[in-house]
C-alpha cells in the first residue's frame, strides 16, 4: 500500500532511506533545515524524489504517514517537537532499512571508540570468505541505500548511539558494544546513564538466540549489566582468562590471543596481528568472535588478521622523513582515541592536538603525555584549553592554525627515532570540512617535507 513517506535530512543517511522508499512505491518528501550537498541533491533529481532545503515546510511534513529521520537532527529541534506532538510515527534510518532486510543477517557494531576499525575487521574476514556481504551505516553506504541498490545476504553495519535513538523492532543477529566512554553528551542531557542506555538499545530486541558481544573491562558496560537484564546471549572479550571462566569469548594470555568458539580454541600470536595496540586486541578479539558466530573457519580468521591493512586516519602509517615518522589519527576525536593512540606508541612523540573541543578533560590523558610526549603541537582556533592542561607539564607547546604549519613545526621540534603524531582528541570543524579532509591535509603536508 502506497503511504506518504517523509525523510527529513538529506545527507548519505536520509538520502538512502528516501531512495528505499521510491523503490518500494511510496509518494516521498525530502526536507533539509540545511542546504543540500549538490551531489545528494542530483541523486534525489535523478530518482525523481520531491525535496526542499533551507527549512522544514511544517504543512509538508506533518501530513506523512510515516517520519524516518537522519542521525544528526536532535530530539529538541522544532520540527521533531511539532511531528511528537502531532503523534506521526518517527523512525530512524537504520530502523527503516531493516524493515526491508528480507531474510538477511546483520552484524551491528556500536562503542564509543573502535566501531570503524572493528566494522572493517569483520567486513574484511567476510569477505575474503565469499560471503555475500556490504559494510553500511557509519561507514560505507547508508544501510537502506544498500537495500535499495544492492542487497546482501550480510550486512556488517557500523551504528552510533544517534541511530538507535529511534529504532522500534531492528535486531541484529550478531550485535556488539566495544566500550562507553563519554561522548556526544550533549544529545543526553549531559547524563552518562542515558548515553549508556542509548548504546545499549542495539540489543533491546535481540532474543535468547542472538548474540551480544560485551567487554568484560569496560566499567559503563558492567554498570549497565548490573542495573539491567538482557535477552541475548553475551561473549566476552577480556585481557585476562579467569574473567571468562572457562566459557566461550576471546582473552589475551601474555601474547598469545585465544578467541573460544563452542569449546573450540582459536590461538594466534599478537606478534602475528596487522593492528598493533592494546586497543586493536580488544577489536581484534571482538572482530573474530562474531565472525566464528558467522561460520567462518578459525584458520581463515587468522589469516585475516595477518593481512588486513587497517583504516585510513586511524593510526594510519604516512611516512618517515629522515629518521621521523608520521602517524594519521585524524579519526581520533574524542580522548579516548589520544589515550588508546599514545599508549600504543613505543618511542617519543610529537603530539598534534586540537579542533573543536567537546568540553574535553585532559586529565584522561595526563599519565601517558606525561610519560611519552616530549612536545605538543595545537591545530584549531581556539588552543586555550589545551595551553591550561599542559602548560608546565610538557616543555614545549606551540600554536599553529592550519595542517601544513602543524607538520612543519612538530617536524622541526622532532628528533631522529621520534613520531610525530596527529591524534587531536577534538572535532575538525573549526579549520576542516571533517575528519577525512583534516587527515588528508596532514598526509598531503608531510609528502611536502
Amino acid at each position: 500500500m502506497m503511504k506518504r513517506i517523509v525523510v527529513l535530512g538529506a545527507g548519505e543517511s536520509g538520502n538512502g532511506a528516501a531512495i528505499l522508499a521510491k523503490k518500494e512505491g511510496h509518494d516521498v518528501f525530502v526536507s533539509d533545515f540545511g542546504q543540500i550537498k549538490e551531489s545528494y541533491r542530483t541523486e534525489l533529481e535523478a530518482h525523481n524524489i520531491a525535496y526542499e532545503s533551507g527549512g522544514h515546510t511544517q504543512d509538508l511534513i506533518l501530513n506523512a504517514d510515516l517520519i524516518v529521520k537522519s542521525p544528526g537532527i536532535p530530539e529538541k529541534a522544532p520540527i521533531i517537537k511539532a511531528i511528537r506532538t502531532a503523534g506521526i510515527e518517527l523512525i530512524s534510518e537504520i530502523e527503516w532499512a531493516y524493515r526491508h532486510k528480507g531474510d538477511s543477517k546483520i552484524i551491528a557494531i556500536t562503542g564509543s571508540n573502535g566501531k570503524s576499525t572493528t566494522t572493517s575487521l569483520v567486513y574484511y574476514i567476510l569477505k575474503q570468505n565469499k560471503l555475500d556481504v556490504s559494510m553500511v551505516g557509519n561507514i560505507g553506504y547508508s544501510f537502506a541505500k544498500q537495500i535499495a541498490e544492492q542487497p546482501t545476504e550480510w550486512y556488517v553495519a557500523e551504528i552510533s548511539s544517534f541511530q538507535l535513538d529511534d529504532i522500534k523492532t531492528f535486531r541484529p543477529d550478531i550485535a556488539m558494544v566495544l566500550n562507553i566512554t563519554p561522548d556526544h553528551l550533549d544529545r543526553y542531557e549531559y547524563n552518562f546513564d542515558k548515553y549508556a542506555a542509548a548504546k545499549f538499545r542495539i540489543a533491546e530486541n535481540q532474543q535468547e538466540n542472538d548474540i551480544l558481544i560485551l567487554n568484560q573491562e569496560d566499567e559503563a558496560t558492567i554498570k549497565y549489566l548490573e542495573q539491567n537484564t538482557i535477552n541475548p546471549r553475551t561473549i566476552y572479550i577480556t585481557m585476562s582468562d579467569h574473567l571468562l571462566n572457562n566459557q566461550d569469548g576471546a582473552y589475551m594470555n601474555n601474547d598469545e590471543m585465544h578467541i573460544k568458539w563452542e569449546g573450540d580454541d582459536m590461538k594466534t600470536t599478537v606478534h602475528d596481528l596487522a593492528l598493533k595496540g592494546k586497543h586493536n586486541q580488544f577489536n581484534s578479539m571482538a572482530a573474530g568472535i562474531s565472525a566464528r558466530a558467522a561460520g567462518i573457519r578459525k584458520e581463515k580468521i587468522r589469516d585475516c588478521f595477518e593481512t588486513f591493512d587497517g583504516l585510513e586516519h586511524r593510526l594510519e602509517y604516512v611516512a618517515t622523513v629522515r629518521g621521523v615518522e608520521f602517524i594519521n589519527d585524524s579519526k581520533g576525536t574524542n580522548l579516548n582515541s589520544v589515550w588508546f593512540a599514545l599508549e600504543s606508541m613505543k618511542k617519543p612523540v610529537v603530539l598534534i592536538l586540537g579542533g573543536q573541543d567537546k568540553g574535553n578533560n585532559y586529565n584522561e590523558i595526563m599519565e601517558l603525555v606525561q610519560e611519552k610526549v616530549k612536545a605538543i603541537v595545537c591545530m584549531g582556533i581556539d588552543n586555550s584549553p589545551i595551553h591550561k592542561a599542559f602548560d608546565g607539564v610538557v616543555a614545549t607547546i606551540v600554536d599553529t592554525a592550519s595542517a601544513k604549519d602543524a607538520v612543519n613545526a612538530s617536524y622541526a621540534l622532532a628528533d631522529k627515532g621520534d613520531i610525530v603524531l596527529l591524534s587531536p582528541g577534538c572535532a575538525s570543524f573549526d579549520l576542516f570540512k571533517n575528519y577525512e579532509d583534516r587527515g588528508d591535509q596532514f598526509k598531503e603536508a608531510v609528502k611536502g617535507l
